[in-house]
This record gives structure tokens, C-alpha cells and sequence, in this order.
């Protein structure tokens, strides 16, 4: 058995030493070679088992013509010990030279059957007393005819001896067989070890062919998903493996600079884009704010209605933009400055950003009562509330409400913004924070929304670790929920009870 694990040794440092100083070309070759390394031990199993087989056919067919053999000599003799003691007793009656001329050749013939039988037998006892009995008998044709007669008592030990002879022949051929099932076992064993050694090798080198193929294809599943993530650090190693896959990492090396460069360039352009629509939109609410305040003269309420219209559309697109710039820094810009704050300061704060709107909107706004103190972010909390009150300003109806709600559980902060109006339908909701998507239901206003705003909500909820879902309500149509975790015990703030929620501010 040591022969199997040996093989099974050198095959796997072999197989080692390759793999560390060779690669293949192709795809193809490394293929081939794992087919050909993991038929190796089987084609070896079958050639030690082939050649066992032939030991044990060759043993069993030698055995089987000497058990013939043997077993047909002994019959022989026991014939010609009865032959022999017939001859002798029919010549004492008629007393024919003839027969005893018989008598010789069968004695003849005995003994050298016997030398044979010698070379089977070489220290049985009846053997050796068939010997003493053979030159016993071989003295009869020579003895007076009375003296003949006295010595024909000698067949009946003669005959006995022989039997013993026959008997000790298939003792010996049984054993003989015994030995041939002794040696089968243990050629049987010794397949099983073998079986179990080489099969273990070309498992273990099909794990080995297989990490070779599929380490590379992981590299590359790593580097697409790095590349489809946007994350810096896309490029962890070379991928090292057959030359398909060695150029295939070479060309998302290109496609990885070409995004990198599309990037940029999408960049570049929104900040330019930004710069270009902020100028002339500055302009533009600065005159209109100079007309307003009468620099050109008085004006008629006609003309005051039409400047206001001019006032809020300029104040909705320079929302717009300010959006959009949002998207794009929290896509490249992820760090998370937390600080202890109160939520319930924010969310006015926000809510006096908006109150004109509001205002206008006649809406009857309802918001919680402070202090609420949490660790989290504050330009990123300040984004969520300012696009969704600015979602359900866009979008609530005229005249409705306004919730904001939020309470402090034991490890998360929960805040709520609802408002009254037209439900989101069901076949919006699962892309409702998708940049850019434009839902089925119309907004409320001049200028068509950019379908970021919850985008940019959603996105500053995961960069708390939390979640912003949309929820059902058992009063208001649409109910936003923000859920932040709270923080780690180091920069964890003192948690205070939310007071009951009263009006912030009601349109007169």
C-alpha cells in the first residue's frame, strides 16, 4: 500500500510544481491537461487491477490443472494397486506366467506414479510405506508358489496406505485452494486501497484543475462587480490563468478607463452645466426681485401676479439644480460627518425653508415638539426632510395636511412625513427611488420635477445605515418613513422623550 500513496505524492507535486511554473495558453490546453492529470490514477487503478486479475487467473488455471492432474494420479494408483492384487490373486489359481508378466507392468507402472506422487507429498508416512510395500511385493514373482500365496496378506495394507495416499492428495489440493482464496483477499484488499488512494488523487486534482479554471473566473466576476459598483479600489489583482481570460481582464482594464473617463466627463458636465443654468437663472431673480421692488416703476396687479409667477419658477428651478448637484456629490462623495443634534430643530428649521410655499400651497402643517437628540448627520438628515417636504409639497393636494412625526425607540430613531392627497399607485412604489424616475402621478406646479429628490432621500438614509420606505397610514395618503440605527456606544448621544406632536404652522 505504500506504492499508491507514494504515486498519490509525487502526482500532487508535480501537479503543484506545474501549476506555480507553468500557465497554459488557452482555455482549451488547461481543459485538456485537468482531463488528462485526472484520468492519470484511474488509467494506473486499471492497469494494477488488470494485472492483478491476471496473477489471480494464472494462479487459479495452475491450480486447477495440477488439482486435475494430481487428483487423476491418485486414482491411477488406487486402480493400480486393485489391478495389481487381482493379477496376483488369479495367477496363484491357475498359475499363468502370463499374468504375471501384468503383475510386473503394473508394479512398474505404480512406482513411478508414485516418485511422482512424491514430489506432492515428500514427508507423508504412506508414501514412504508404499515404497517399503512396492519392493515387498516386487520380490512375489520369485517365491515358490506356497510362499506366493502366504504373501498376498501384503495387498491389504498395500491397499490401505494407498486410500491414505488418495485422501492426503486432497488435503493437500484443499489447501492449496485455501491459499488462492488467502491470496485473492488480499489482493482484493490491497484494489481497495489502491480504489480509494487513486480516486482520492484525482479528486484532489480535480479541486485543483477546478480552483485554476474558476479562480480566474472570480477574479473576473470580482472585477465586474467592482466595476458595476463604482468603487474606487475595482482593480484588486491581474487576473493569472489561461490567455482567453488574461486578455478578457485586459479589456475591462479598457472598458474600466473608458467608464472612468465617461465619468468625468458626465462630471464636467453637470458642474458646467450647473455653473451655466445658475448664472442666468441669478440673473433673471435678480431682476425679477428688482422689478418687484418697484426700481422700474410701479406696477399694476396684473403685472405683480405675472413677476410673482416669474419669482416661483425660478425659486422651483434653482431647487431642481441644487437637486442635481446633490445626486451628483453623494455619488462620489460618501463620508459620513456625524454630530449631536436635535431632530426636532431641524425638521423646523427645513419647514421655515419652505413656509412661503407652504403658504401658497395652503397647507395645514403639523410637526413634533423637541427636544430629540440623536447622533447622525446633519446635511444629510437636512436633505431627507427638505426632499420630502418638498415631495409632498410637489405633490399633496391643495389645502391638506402635513405630518412630520418621530420618536426614539431603543435602538433607532423612526421620523415620518405624511401628507393628504392622491395615493402613489401600486406599480410606482417598487421604483419609487430610482433617479429619474418619473412616476404616473402629475405634479402639482409649473415646472416638471427631475424624479431625483427621493433618490437623493434614499441615498442619505443608507449613508446613515438606515432606510427610507414608503408606509402605509391609517389617515393620510402617503406616509414616507425614515429609520436611522443608533449609533455606536462611542459616539452614541443621550436619547430624550418626544413631546406630543402640535401645529408648527397653519395657513390663515
Amino acid at each position: 500500500m505504500a506504492v499508491p500513496y507514494t504515486l498519490l505524492f509525487r502526482t500532487l507535486a508535480m501537479t503543484s510544481a506545474v501549476s506555480r511554473r507553468w500557465r497554459p495558453r488557452s482555455l482549451l490546453q488547461l481543459v485538456l491537461l485537468a482531463f488528462l492529470m485526472v484520468m492519470l490514477p484511474l488509467a494506473v487503478l486499471m492497469f494494477q487491477a488488470g494485472q492483478a486479475l491476471s496473477e489471480l487467473s494464472r494462479l487459479a488455471d495452475q491450480s486447477a490443472r495440477q488439482a486435475v492432474e494430481e487428483t487423476r494420479r491418485a486414482r491411477t494408483l488406487g486402480a493400480l494397486a486393485l489391478e495389481m492384487e487381482r493379477g496376483a490373486r488369479q495367477y496363484a489359481v491357475v498359475e499363468q506366467e502370463s499374468l504375471l508378466e501384468i503383475f510386473d507392468e503394473r508394479l512398474a507402472e505404480f512406482r513411478r506414479l508414485l516418485a511422482r506422487q512424491r514430489e506432492l507429498l515428500p514427508d507423508d508416512p504412506d508414501v514412504a510405506a508404499l515404497s517399503e510395500q512396492l519392493d515387498r511385493l516386487a520380490e512375489l514373482p520369485d517365491l515358490p508358489m506356497a510362499e506366493f500365496e502366504a504373501r498376498l496378506t501384503d495387498f491389504l495394507p498395500f491397499a490401505e496406505h494407498t486410500e491414505a495416499m488418495r485422501h492426503a492428495t486432497n488435503r493437500r489440493i484443499d489447501d492449496r485452494l485455501d491459499a488462492i482464496r488467502v491470496q485473492a483477499e488480499a489482493v482484493q484488499h490491497r484494489l481497495w486501497w489502491q480504489t480509494a488512494a487513486l480516486v482520492s488523487a484525482s479528486l484532489i486534482l480535480m479541486l485543483l484543475f477546478t480552483r485554476l479554471i474558476v479562480r480566474p473566473v472570480r477574479q473576473l466576476e470580482r472585477r465586474i462587480l467592482g466595476i458595476g459598483s463604482g468603487g474606487q479600489d475595482a482593480r484588486v489583482a491581474p487576473v493569472q490563468g489561461p490567455a482567453e481570460l488574461v486578455r478578457l481582464d485586459e479589456r475591462l482594464d479598457w472598458l474600466a478607463s473608458r467608464l472612468d473617463e465617461l465619468e468625468e466627463q458626465k462630471q464636467q458636465f453637470l458642474r458646467h452645466m450647473s455653473h451655466e443654468l445658475k448664472t442666468p437663472l441669478a440673473s433673471v431673480r435678480e431682476g425679477s426681485s428688482l422689478l418687484a421692488d418697484g426700481v422700474a416703476g410701479e406696477l399694476t396687479g396684473h403685472q405683480r401676479e405675472i413677476l410673482e409667477l416669474i419669482d416661483a419658477s425660478g425659486s422651483e428651478l434653482q431647487q431642481l439644480i441644487e437637486q442635481l448637484l446633490d445626486y451628483n456629490l453623494l455619488q462620489h462623495n460618501r463620508r459620513l460627518e456625524t454630530e449631536r443634534l436635535d431632530v426636532a430643530t431641524v425638521a423646523k428649521e427645513v419647514l421655515a425653508k419652505h413656509r412661503l410655499a407652504l403658504r401658497q400651497k395652503g397647507m395645514v402643517v403639523t410637526c413634533f415638539d423637541g427636544p430629540l437628540v440623536w447622533q447622525a448627520d446633519r446635511t444629510a438628515t437636512t436633505r431627507i426632510l427638505d426632499n420630502l417636504i418638498s415631495n409632498a409639497i410637489a405633490y399633496g393636494e391643495d389645502g391638506g395636511e402635513l405630518e412630520i412625526r418621530a420618536r426614539g425607540e431603543h435602538d433607532r430613531l423612526v421620523l415620518e412625513v405624511a401628507n393628504s392627497g392622491e395615493a402613489i399607485p401600486e406599480e410606482d412604489r417598487p421604483r419609487l427611488f430610482e433617479a429619474f424616475y418619473q412616476g404616473r402621478i402629475r405634479r402639482k406646479g409649473a415646472l416638471k420635477g427631475s424624479g431625483i429628490g427621493l433618490s437623493v432621500a434614499a441615498d442619505c438614509a443608507r449613508l446613515q445605515h438606515g432606510t427610507l420606505a414608503l408606509v402605509d397610514d391609517s389617515r393620510l395618503a402617503v406616509c414616507f418613513r425614515l429609520t436611522l440605527p443608533r449609533p455606536a456606544p462611542a459616539t452614541e448621544s443621550r436619547e430624550l422623550p418626544s413631546a406630543s406632536a402640535e401645529p408648527y404652522a397653519r395657513n390663515d
